[in-house]
């Protein structure tokens, strides 16, 4: 106790530092509270419990916020992992606090199943958005909350490591980006890296380390001959240099298959002026110096982000042919690229919690549509934090911004629901245009609609942005739903008259209530859909009712049932007698999260978890099915895309790396090109996701190898060799 005392009174010189007013009487007892509360707890690492809350505060307090957010803060885990009540806190700290720490307190569960795991997480974001509408430092304070665990990951087990990355990576630091929060996210995202690709962060980061010191003195260089121009011309400004965060390099070595070796604008240098005027007059001679790279000179100042950031971008080619980006901004842009909506805090000055409400409005959009299937929620809201980056313009002017991508079935959306629901086509500046043409910025976009026309499957492929998905995926669940209860009526009746049922009376009397009721449905429709989509047997929800009734089958564990042939691997919870069979978009291995997919004549179908055709596919939550991998032994063929430098020995090291790690490889397919660069296909035999890991990062450490992904378009899978 003793030990962390200096760290709040550290806090406390933070918060004194730009609030010489602040409540330090309230912070002091928010303090006193939690470690009383928290007392005897320790972390996995070993570290008191009350180190977390305190790590919060700090973070908290170096982005500036109120009393309340800090307090918050360092009460924040109270209601879930302590003694400490609902009614207790709001008695101590009032209502206000409490709410904050309520909408903070996640809905945990004891099911170990991916379903159920993924609906806790996706009812936890939504109330933590929908709480966040009203009073944004919700938010605020989770990302504190996250980025400190993020900071101390290391000491969980592997598995929870990677979920937890993945789940920051996706919704956690987008998030920080929608608020403007630039160094949250960049933290956030080096650190989710480093967890869900160790062996490339390792690498990437010597490698940088290595490139910096050889680039130092470029980097000064550069930095003189700037401030230098900006005297001369009597531009006060501060210059800085840097290498772009490490995450953003390993994204663009990864989108575009290439070595860091062959990465030249990895540089980047922020020029801070005190007005707009001499951001633009900074440009221009800047341009002057150095040729500017066509096509990369950015306006943010006149036409700002959504998240508020502002700024001129341009990369130029420096003066060893060197390419490096610039940005150019004043002092109170650049404090809103860094610390987002807390650079211009709400709560400030005493202002209430509408005063920048148009800045977290896209919140909302969050948390609207059709989001009953846990899943939908959580697609679409990643969908929904991508960053918005192409404007596009209606006839009359009306500016809309999309994600990158956007297609004018977005578009017609955005206007209105109905207008997407009739849309056959659109002009694009004038000109006719096929609806999956993406949008560019600038477009002047007008769209044409029929009342024939209505959505279709293949617009779920077309569309990107959530609104869109969401309202396409309302009007085919009801399409495929009233299709569903009409083939459930009529398999019913069929398997009613030959098991020597009168359907007329077995509707009349209740029974049919009744079933609905015993299989978990609240209405008979839904009792039909679920016979149509073919998740239920009919035989065996008609059995008590049968006159002649057949032979009962073998028992099935209870709650579950393996199945045969090449499944034998999976398990259906509650199910008997259903084929499944791994689905080979994503071809799932042991180790991966997966759901299941009911089709029609084919059995279920197992995905991954994150496979792409998820999205698609399980628009109806009546055809999905819990699955999970049984006793699993044997191999399982993967494809895999290696590129290289074309050397001698390459063939045999690709071998010997794959049969190091005990996987043999059951096809090759080598090429190589004049430019001296090659291609291999191979496909391996291994025993589950981890052991793929583990051989991949073999293939990768392979010298000249530059890229190694898995792949489900080799020429093996086209031999069928899966």
């Amino acid at each position: 106790m003793t030990e962390a005392l200096p760290r709040f009174e550290d806090i406390l010189e933070i918060v004194s530092g730009y609030n010489p007013d602040c409540d330090e009487d309230l912070l002091r007892r928010a303090y006193v509270y939690s470690a009383m509360a928290h007392r005897g707890q320790v972390r996995v690492s070993g570290e008191p419990y009350l180190v977390h809350p305190l790590e919060v505060a700090r973070i908290l307090a170096e982005m500036h916020l109120d009393e309340v957010a800090i307090a918050t803060g360092l009460l924040h885990d109270l209601l879930e992992d302590t003694w400490v009540s609902e009614e207790e806190l709001e008695k101590q700290f009032g209502e206000r606090i409490t709410g904050l720490v309520k909408a903070l307190t996640k809905i945990t569960t004891m099911e170990q199943s991916y379903a159920a795991r993924e609906a806790a997480q996706a009812e936890n974001v939504r109330r933590m958005l929908l709480a966040s509408i009203a009073d944004v430092r919700v938010i605020l304070v989770k990302l504190a909350d996250r980025l400190h665990n993020m900071r101390t990951l290391g000491f969980l087990p592997e598995d929870r490591r990677k979920r937890i990355a993945a789940e920051t990576m996706e919704i956690y630091a987008p998030i920080a980006h929608r608020l403007g929060m630039g160094r949250m996210k960049a933290e956030l995202e080096d650190l989710a890296l480093s967890y869900q690709h160790p062996d490339d962060y390792r690498r990437l980061s010597e490698e940088l380390r290595q490139r910096e010191e050889v680039a130092a003195s470029l980097i000064a260089q550069i930095r003189e001959t700037i401030t230098g121009i900006l005297e001369e011309n009597s531009i006060p400004a501060e210059v800085k240099g840097r290498i772009k965060h490490l995450f953003s390099i390993w994204t663009k070595l990864r989108r575009q298959g290439i070595g860091l070796d062959r990465v030249y604008d990895f540089l980047a240098f922020r020029l801070i002026v005190d007005t707009v005027p001499h951001c633009y007059a900074a440009l221009g001679l800047i341009h002057q110096l150095w040729r500017p790279v066509p096509g990369r000179i950015k306006d943010y100042i006149a036409m700002p982000k959504p998240n508020a950031y502002q700024s001129l971008h341009t990369s130029v080619i420096g003066p060893e042919g060197q390419p490096f980006e610039v940005q150019i901004r004043t002092r109170d842009m650049d404090e809103i690229a860094e610390r987002g909506i807390a650079a211009h805090w709400l709560y400030k000055e005493g202002r209430g919690p509408g005063h920048d409400a148009e800045r977290v409005s896209w919140l909302h959009g969050l948390v609207e549509g059709h989001q009953e299937n846990p899943r939908d929620f959580l697609n679409s809201l990643k969908l929904n934090l991508y960053p918005e980056e192409v404007y596009t313009f209606t006839p009359k002017g009306e500016v809309f911004a999309f994600a990158r991508g956007a297609t004018p079935i977005d578009f017609a959306y955005r206007v209105h629901t109905e207008v997407g629901h009739h849309c056959v086509g659109a002009r694009i500046n004038g000109k006719l245009v096929p609806l999956r043409t993406p949008l560019a910025n600038g477009d002047i976009v007008e769209i044409l609609t029929s009342t024939s026309q209505v959505p279709s499957r293949d617009w779920l492929d077309i569309a990107v942005t959530g609104r869109a998905q969401n309202k396409i995926r309302a009007w085919l669940n009801r399409g495929e739903k009233e299709e569903a209860v009409e083939a459930g009526k009529r398999l019913f009746d069929r398997e009613c008259r030959k098991l020597g049922l009168a359907v007329k009376e077995f509707r009349d009397d209740g029974r049919m209530a009744k079933l609905a009721s015993d299989h978990g449905f609240g209405k008979e429709e839904d009792l039909l859909a679920a016979i149509g989509f073919g998740r239920l047997a009919l035989r065996d929800v008609l059995a008590p009712y049968a006159r002649t009734k057949a032979p009962a089958p073998v028992a099935a564990p209870p709650g579950r049932a393996r199945v045969a042939a090449e499944s034998a691997v999976i398990v259906v919870r509650g199910e008997r007698d259903l084929l499944t069979y791994r689905a080979q978009c994503c071809n799932p291995l042991p180790g991966d999260e997966i759901v299941g997919y009911v089709t029609r004549g084919r059995g279920v179908a197992v995905h991954a978890a994150n496979c792409p055709n998820v999205r698609k596919l399980l628009f109806t939550s009546e055809r999905e099915v819990e699955v999970e991998w049984g006793g699993v032994t044997g191999a399982f063929a993967v494809p895999v895309h290696v590129g290289f430098e074309d050397r001698s020995g390459m063939l045999a090291a690709l071998s010997q790396a794959a049969n190091g790690e005990g996987a043999d490889i059951r096809s090759c397919h080598l090429a190589t090109n004049e430019d001296r660069l090659g291609t291999a296909d191979l496909v391996v035999d291994v025993s589950g996701r981890g052991h793929l890991e583990r051989v991949l990062a073999a293939l990768r450490h392979i010298a000249g190898v530059t890229s190694v992904d898995v792949s489900l378009t080799t020429p093996a899978r086209r031999l069928r060799a899966l």
